[in-house]
């Protein structure tokens, strides 16, 4: 596809030169290795649940196609239509969640999905997004409204409303790494405002108290902090077979489809994909992968230094904090860096709800940190007149 000219001034046009390019390549190439590392590992995960031999690459290319038409779509909106999407999904999302505790399929002693009949949807997934852009957007009216006494608008207090009934629902179902993502990106945003340090620290040491109360009274949470911490306690099939995929690939690789973990572990496709591009491709795929989300979580950061809207700032750091966390606790849990935790690498492993709402951050993303220009910037120049042009808004402005 032909770049447009600089004299173009289509909303196509508008939209590619002031968009973050460096996140959209990126986002190709983290597609581009989902199809990839889905043909290596599978297949065998098919054939041993007695489906058909591409049934998951099927699947996913309909869902990284989706994924990308609504890169693109949500990337060309304004903020504050961004703004009103994510109040809309968030409502629905949440309505959604506290419907799995109802009417949800239980797995492994959890209730986090809605069954369809083409697939099973995860509604906490899209509560991510949407609560990052409605916290960011509510702490924000503290600068810019005031209440008739004179005092700021309680937007922070308002978020923290949210946060709960956001926290209480995750915590029913239970999805105690879902709450952390969660916790983590409403804790930057508070930071990023200018939260009291003090306040902020008092913030950091209860989120870790009520992640001890989770390590007490969740057997799943304290089996798998036991099975991190001690050697000899429990199953640590996955994750030895994960590490050794890893010695196996060695700098380089074994090559493609030559990989042995994707026969053993039941989500080589999904949680742990990230060993089987490890085995195949080796240490240097693997940090090539890194690289891609830090080169990708890097640049939205620095698209915001110069952002003066507090909205734009709060809205879109809780976004990328949030994609880049689920990143690093899906590549953790296969390093044995952290306890495991059922957290797909976004764009790469295999799931519908996964790959959909991190299509929808990312779109977020590039809508919020698209450079809106001024008038006449990229116009064509204007025919010589000794009479004065009067120059109106275009319709980027408007946008």
């Amino acid at each position: 596809m032909a770049l447009p000219d600089r004299r173009d001034t289509s909303s196509h046009a508008q939209w590619w030169r002031n968009i973050d390019r460096t996140t959209i390549i990126c986002v190709g190439i983290l597609i581009a290795l989902g199809y990839v590392l889905m043909l290596a590992a599978s297949p065998a995960v098919a054939h041993r649940i007695g489906a058909s031999r591409h049934v998951f690459i099927f699947k996913q290319i309909v869902f990284l196609g989706i994924a990308s038409a609504i890169v693109i779509t949500i990337s060309r909106r304004s903020p504050r239509t961004v703004q009103n999407i994510a109040i809309i999904g968030g409502l629905v999302a949440l309505v959604a969640t506290f419907m799995t505790l109802i009417h949800g399929m239980e797995i492994k002693g959890a209730r986090r999905w809605i069954a369809l009949p083409f697939m099973s949807i995860q509604p906490s997934e899209f509560l991510k997004p949407c609560f990052a852009v409605v916290a960011g957007w509510l702490i924000s009216l503290r600068h810019s409204k005031k209440l008739a006494n004179g005092w700021p608008f309680p937007g922070r207090l308002l978020a923290c409303g949210v946060y709960l009934a956001i926290a209480a629902l995750l915590q029913a179902q239970p999805d105690i790494g879902m709450l952390s993502v969660v916790s983590a990106v409403f804790l930057t945003q508070l930071f990023v405002d200018g939260l009291p340090l003090i306040i902020f620290t008092s913030l950091v040491a209860i989120a870790m108290g009520a992640f001890g109360v989770a390590y007490l009274v969740f057997d799943h949470v304290h089996s798998r902090v036991q099975r991190f911490l001690h050697s000899d306690i429990g199953d640590h099939y996955q994750i030895d077979t994960s590490l050794r995929a890893f010695g196996n690939g060695g700098l380089l690789g074994r090559g493609p489809g030559e990989g042995r973990v994707k026969d053993l572990l039941p989500d080589a496709h999904a949680d742990f994909v990230f060993s089987v591009a490890g085995e195949e491709y080796g240490y240097i795929m693997c940090l090539f992968i890194v690289a891609i989300f830090t080169i990708l979580v890097f640049s939205t950061l620095n698209r915001l230094l110069d952002e003066k809207r507090p909205y734009i700032v709060l809205a879109a750091s809780g976004l990328i904090t949030g994609f880049g966390l689920q990143a690093f606790v899906n590549m953790g849990s296969t390093l044995h860096l952290i306890p495991t935790k059922g957290m797909t690498l976004p764009f790469i492993s295999y799931g519908g709800s996964s790959a959909l709402s991190v299509s929808l951050t990312i779109g977020m993303v590039l809508a919020l940190t698209r450079h809106r220009v001024e008038a006449g910037l990229f116009s064509p120049p204007p025919a010589r007149s000794s009479a004065p042009r009067l120059t109106g808004p275009t319709r980027e402005d408007k946008i």
